[in-house]
């Protein structure tokens, strides 16, 4: 077996092999393309595009493809082969600087929001440098933005790097005013934690549910769940272990900084984390570690489960999207001093991501909303859909003594005592963790908890570093003009925690005493997709955008459309799946038990008239009663379903849906589930929450 230093970017295009293989002028002035965002000139690109060509081919590719993300949510791809005919009937391998640079898929099928036609089928898709090309599964993929023919912005990837230049801009300029002239690029870095479930393939294969919608529509609560606590870093089974080892190496193969592995809270869940990248580069393996995890999964029989909340009554899955800004001279800016007191830089960017959370907490809580995380937000495992900041108390105390004008002493670091003899003390960070907030400081980087684990990255960061972009555009303009930097920047700090303390919170953000809190503080409480994505295309927030030519106001309202017609989408799918499964399999089952149920009392009474048959009578009561509330409540999922289909409008459909399709989805749900408990197992048609979490 190759060591972890040998497979690692093994079918990685990377800075390595760029080195070893294109000329040195030719090395120079792609690097220079990919630090200075400059265009590729076509001779240097056909250079490129050879060695390209002729490394991927040595690791087994045949085909190339511009490799991006639609609004879909998932990567798309169209193969081309190298392949080029000769006069004599032969073929040689080709690969030009032209078709490296630029694609053309159709776009026609992709969503756009009403941005183009149907008849309207041209799309681009144009090399992204910044993200490294790789091998995947025999095909060269060129990491690649995609837009329609008229430079509309068709996908997540473009507003992602219009922001990463945006804070970038912003925070050299801030940069300056402290007199730092050796950095030259700020870069957003994210790490992404990904959770997930792992079930047998068999059990995903006899449930409907699973199959068309990633979650159980149906499912009664086992016996045991996840109250025992005894599956979070608990010993990984081997089936698992098998798993997360080949899934390791295949993404260390593609680059992936794969560091950590474990069993998470419920059962059958699990998580890995990376270290971390630039914010695009970060997108971009996140998107190829779920890919990744599917195809190994599949090797494994078994299905990962992308889904928010696949099952009822356990933890469902996020990622945690921990966020932070660092120059290229490694500093990083949310990296307090020895006291954050005396730190003015750090303070500087500390209130700006502060006030940039406050003032869109809206655009936040956009940037997350699905139907999945709709489930997830305010369970017991993920932060309310009540936007906050968790700062800790000492960096809190800091903040309000700074706002009172109150002198700040140095604090000497203390030290956690471990309590255990032989084990050394551990050094205390300047906060703890806080599980339940939704923006959570750790230390140096700001922990966003509310992403769903089927997401894409790119939406949640590309409003992170936008919003923050726009605070310190403002705090430039003001210190620039100002006579006196050091004056200036004192009342900057001080009046910005005054303006923006309100969205600072320490507490506990599930108490329900938060909830009033949080309203009484103004604070948003947009529990649904529906009561949030109407932010986004708000004046100010239009404005938001386009002021920093992130997207433009069609594009903006393009992806609204798109947002809100997959949510209605989404729901009217799951409706009718359950619909489905109740008609066809769950009354069946129900009734053949009912029957069986009433003719073994019949057969019990013949052989012994007079006989009392209370547990089969009792039984068939209880049945016969919810079967046909069962059956009532189908009927008016059906209506229901059938009413929304009269919204034209799609944000009335969506409300619609919220309102009134998804409690009569949760009313069929909570009568069957009761059903099921009554029911014999060999009779129900579908394995059980019990055969699924615990039997992989």
């Amino acid at each position: 077996m190759n060591s972890v230093s040998e497979i690692y970017g093994s079918m990685v295009f990377n800075k390595r092999v760029m080195r070893e293989r294109l000329p040195r002028d030719t090395y120079r002035e792609l690097r220079k393309t990919i630090k200075e965002g400059l265009p590729l000139n076509s001779a240097v690109a056909d250079v490129v595009a050879n060695v390209m060509k002729n490394w991927a081919v040595e690791k087994g590719a045949t085909h190339y493809t511009h490799w991006f993300q639609p609004m879909t949510g998932i990567t798309a791809e169209k193969h081309d082969s190298f392949i080029s005919p000769m006069s004599d009937g032969t073929v040689i391998m080709e690969f030009s600087g032209k078709e490296l640079i630029k694609g053309e898929p159709d776009a026609s099928s992709f969503p756009s929001g009403g941005l183009r036609v149907t008849f309207e089928a041209r799309g681009y898709t144009a090399w992204d440098p910044t993200s490294n090309a790789f091998v995947k599964d025999g095909t060269l993929c060129i990491p690649s933005i995609f837009c329609s023919y008229s430079n509309e912005v068709l996908d997540k990837k473009t507003p992602l790097l219009r922001s990463m230049e945006t804070l970038d801009r912003e925070a050299l300029r801030i940069l300056r005013l402290f007199g730092n002239t050796t950095a030259k690029r700020v870069v957003a870095t994210v790490g992404a934690e990904q959770e997930y479930f792992l079930i047998d393939k068999d059990m995903y294969n006899r449930r409907k549910d699973l199959f068309y919608c990633g979650r159980t529509l149906f499912g009664a609560k086992p016996p045991k769940g996840q109250e025992m606590e005894d599956q979070y870093f608990g010993a990984i089974k081997p089936r698992i272990a098998a798993f997360m080892k080949e899934l390791d190496e295949e993404l260390w193969k593609l680059g992936v900084l794969a560091k950590t592995k474990h069993n998470e809270t419920a059962p059958a869940q699990h998580e890995l984390a990376p270290f971390f990248s630039s914010s695009n580069i970060a997108a971009d393996h996140n998107q190829l570690t779920m890919e990744t995890m599917k195809k190994v999964a599949d090797r494994h029989g078994l299905v990962c489960l992308l889904h928010e909340k696949p099952f009822s009554g356990v933890n469902g899955s996020g990622k945690h999207n921990n966020w932070s800004i660092s120059t290229d001279t490694w500093l990083n800016l949310l990296e307090p001093g020895e006291s954050p007191s005396e730190n003015a830089q750090f303070l500087l960017f500390l209130v700006a991501v502060i006030k940039a959370v406050d003032e869109y907490q809206d655009l936040l809580r956009v940037s997350v909303a699905s139907a999945g995380n709709d489930h997830r937000l305010g369970a017991n495992e993920a932060p309310p859909a009540i936007i906050s900041l968790f700062l800790g108390n000492e960096l809190t105390e800091i903040l309000e003594a700074i706002e009172k004008g109150l002198p700040c002493g140095k604090k000497e670091k203390c030290e956690l005592q471990i309590g255990v003899q032989g084990l050394p003390s551990f050094p205390k960070d300047t906060t703890d963790r806080n599980r339940t907030s939704p923006f959570a400081f750790t230390g140096n980087t700001f922990e966003f908890r509310m992403v769903g684990s089927s997401a894409s990255i790119s939406g949640a960061n590309f409003v992170i570093n936008t919003i923050v972009a726009e605070s310190l555009s403002q705090f430039a303009e003001e210190l620039e003009k100002a006579p006196n930097l050091t004056d200036a920047l004192n009342a900057l700090i001080r009046r910005t925690i005054r303006d923006h303390k309100r969205i600072i919170f320490n507490g506990n953000n599930y108490a329900r005493e938060w909830v009033e809190e949080a309203e009484r503080r103004g604070l948003l409480n947009l529990k649904s997709t529906s009561e949030a994505l109407p932010c986004f295309i708000s004046d100010r927030n239009i404005a938001l955008f386009t002021k920093h030519r992130i997207l433009s106001k069609a594009e903006i309202i393009s992806r609204y459309e798109i947002l809100i017609e997959g949510y209605c989408k989404i729901l009217n799918i799951e409706a009718l799946t359950m619909i489905e499964m109740f008609r066809k399999e769950i009354l069946p089952g129900v009734c053949t038990y009912m029957k069986d149920l009433s003719e073994t009392a019949l057969a019990k009474k013949s052989v012994l008239p007079g006989i009392c048959c209370e547990a089969e009578e009792a039984l068939l009561g209880k049945l016969s009663l919810l079967s046909g509330q069962s059956y009532r409540k189908n009927e008016a999922l059906e209506k229901a379903l059938l009413q929304s289909r009269a919204e034209s409008d799609m944000t009335a459909a969506a409300k619609y849906f919220t309102a009134v399709v998804l409690p009569a989805m949760q009313e069929l749900r909570t009568a069957v589930d009761e059903m099921e408990t009554l029911v014999g197992e060999d009779y129900w048609p579908y394995p059980t929450y019990g055969d699924i979490l615990f039997k992989v």
